[in-house]
């Protein structure tokens, strides 16, 4: 019996050891030359088309969400789109704020005290009105965005932010980091395009530019959908960005990951806490 037991054994530790060289090959390798592809909200049309394409080619990427209008549904961070959230935060992308309003910095209002800031929304109740906000003000926003995020996804957003457009000053990057957090731009090479009129920009062109230019450890942004271009960017250029970077040796990773933001994410936290009015 015992013998029978014996072998038995030494041929399951045959099988196992013949398995291991199949699992070796078909482990990803470590990412060395990660980019770190990331998309801020927009009118979402085409998002399902963008979560395929990503699924399919296994690239993880960092959402930047605010609540803007979409073409369908009751905008971004809506309940119409509560479970495309929560599917993407099942495979593993990673999340931050975009500010609540879409709200744009555009510029620090000395004449009205220290700590003051010029903002025009481009969603929500005041969009196109220009307002005067207090740092208290601009932080409230960031953090109502996050909120939002974990609601639907399930998971604390990166204490991180994108400012719409890009558009911040000194004064204001401080005020974002006294509330915990840290803003993230993008390598010039990374700005995708996808925000220019496709006429003058069509999508062959930014496709050859951006295989052309990005290097490792750019920052790359897009949009979950324009208004104002005609031929869309996503998902035409997307897919085959993505396999000419793989083919030159490149890989995707997370803001989780970046090395100039993941000492600040792991110390930095976001507490939040939910407020009932977190979904008007």
């Amino acid at each position: 019996m015992r013998a029978a037991t014996d072998v038995l054994l030494g041929l399951a530790l045959a099988v196992a050891a013949m398995a291991l060289p199949v699992l070796a090959q078909t482990a990803p390798p470590p990412c060395t030359k990660p980019v770190y592809l990331t998309f801020d909200t927009g009118h979402m049309g085409v998002a399902p088309l963008i979560a395929d394409v990503l699924q399919r080619q296994q690239v993880k990427v960092t959402f930047f969400a605010a609540h803007e209008k979409t073409q369908q549904g009751d905008g971004t961070l809506g309940q119409h789109w509560a479970p495309w959230w929560k599917a993407r935060a099942a495979e593993g992308h990673a999340f931050a704020s975009h500010t609540w309003d879409h709200a744009y910095w555009r510029a620090d209002a000395t004449d009205a005290g220290e700590g003051r800031f010029r903002i025009r929304p481009s969603a929500g109740a005041q969009a196109g009105q220009t307002l005067l906000w207090t740092a208290q003000n601009y932080c409230d926003n960031l953090r109502q965005a996050a909120r939002r995020l974990q609601e639907v996804t399930g998971q604390a957003p990166l204490p991180l932010f994108r400012a719409p457009g890009g558009k911040t000053s000194a004064r204001l990057l401080a005020a974002a980091k006294q509330c915990g957090f840290a803003h993230v731009g993008w390598a010039d090479a990374g700005f995708l395009g996808d925000e220019l009129p496709s006429d003058a920009y069509p999508n062959a062109q930014l496709l050859q530019k951006a295989l052309r230019n990005i290097r490792p450890g750019d920052i790359l942004v897009a949009h979950l959908g324009i208004w104002s271009r005609q031929d869309p960017w996503a998902p035409a250029v997307l897919e085959p960005l993505i396999e000419g970077l793989k083919a030159k040796g490149l890989c995707f990773a997370t803001l989780r990951e970046h090395p100039a933001y993941r000492d600040w994410i792991g110390q930095h936290p976001l507490q939040l806490v939910a407020l009932p009015d977190s979904r008007q």
